[in-house]
């Protein structure tokens, strides 16, 4: 993908940040972003030598000098928290030695310059603990998806579609969309897999079009797509939604510092939006649950590509194969048996199991279903 109108800059901060990782393709990632080999390492060697402002058209205005008095370093504070609303005192000075100011302030004086200013009332901070859950080793390992709750605009409703590193927290996908559909959701999935590589495990919850109808072993044409990528598919439990609680937690960092008490033209105005702080929250937003980095700083993309052809679907040569009929249907030792409608047209293989008479449907070395010989179809 070229880079984006939006926002130039932080396209070029996310991609020199990436590639200066250790063990980075730089090649490959000058690919993903769709620029040349030479344009790549000319935005790396800018920022080795100059930092961010080697990017060019930096806005950010410097925060110190060695004379700055403490009414500047307040003001300095304010203006932070004038941008970012919903930003606390830990987030704010880490933010401040991020930029390069020489006298930072401990967060809690900064929350007592915010409380002073009549930013918080004076019980707000006991709102804020944080966040204590358990996650990947390593990028990739799991992405947490969902829709966040429509909302409307100026000619309809937009459905935030949003994809999240459970490891990194970084997001790797925020979508403004029309609808719900499977055709939507797979047609944002590829251009991020495209981008940034294929995930070992895919978190969704239950409902369309993630999961298919039957309460069990019914799978979606989404997900059947997604197995085939060879990306597991796992969902949350039933009316469990801290399941997903990253991706939950996200939507609301999303909804008090984007969407609450704003309103949108149409969903090119929430794109061009989403854009702009999705690259806030990636590259410059402190997280509580990563020791106030940022989520670029611990997410590295997939050293998976994404194939442009789907891979051929290949079993053993002592497995017994059937091509899935309409409706599911399954043809085996001369009776019909039922599995998953949204399997129509591939190639599974029916592997035998020790309990008598069990036999588990594998697609792609998924066992997706499970059919029992004493209850064939009437």
């Amino acid at each position: 993908m070229p880079w984006k109108e939006v926002s130039i800059m932080s396209q070029r901060k996310e991609f020199v940040m990436l590639a200066m990782k250790e063990g980075s393709n730089i090649r490959g990632l000058c690919r993903r972003y769709g620029i040349s080999s030479r344009t790549g390492y000319k935005w790396i060697g800018r920022y080795r030598e100059q930092g961010e402002t080697g990017l060019e058209n930096q806005s950010r205005r410097p925060l110190h000098s060695p004379r700055q008095s403490s009414g500047e370093v307040e003001v300095a504070v304010l203006e932070v928290r004038q941008e970012n609303p919903r930003w606390g005192g830990r987030k704010i000075a880490r933010v401040l030695k991020d930029q390069g100011k020489k006298q930072v302030p401990h967060p809690n004086t900064v929350t007592d310059i915010l409380r002073r200013n009549g930013k918080i009332e004076a019980d707000e901070a006991q709102k804020h603990e944080a966040w204590h859950r358990f996650e990947k080793s390593s990028s990739n390992e799991l992405w947490q998806m969902d829709f966040k709750g429509y909302f409307d605009t100026g000619s309809g409703r937009c459905y935030p579609f949003t994809v999240l590193d459970d490891h990194s927290r970084f997001v790797l996908g925020l979508k403004a969309c029309g609808n719900e559909t499977k055709q939507t959701v797979q047609s944002h999935l590829t251009s991020i897999f495209r981008q940034y590589g294929l995930p070992v495990a895919i978190l969704a919850d239950n409902g369309n079009p993630w999961k298919g109808k039957r309460p069990q072993m019914e799978y979606s044409e989404l997900a059947i797509w997604l197995i085939r990528l060879g990306v597991k598919v796992y969902h949350g439990r039933p009316a469990h939604p801290q399941t997903q609680g990253k991706d939950e937690r996200f939507h609301r960092t999303l909804k008090a510092e984007l969407l609450s008490g704003r309103s949108f033209l149409n969903l090119d105005d929430c794109q061009y939006h989403f854009d702009w702080w999705r690259d806030r929250y990636n590259l410059e937003r402190p997280h509580e649950a990563l020791n106030l980095d940022t989520p670029i700083q611990h997410y590295q993309p997939s050293c998976r590509p994404f194939p442009e052809i789907l891979p051929v679907i290949e079993y053993d040569a002592s497995e017994v194969v059937r091509k899935v009929q309409a409706g599911g249907i399954i043809f085996y030792m001369g009776k019909e048996y039922r599995s998953a409608k949204s399997l129509r047209g591939q190639l599974v293989a029916l592997r035998p199991t020790q309990e008598d008479g069990c036999v588990q449907v594998i697609f792609c070395n998924h066992i997706i279903d499970t059919i029992y010989l004493n209850h064939p179809i009437s």
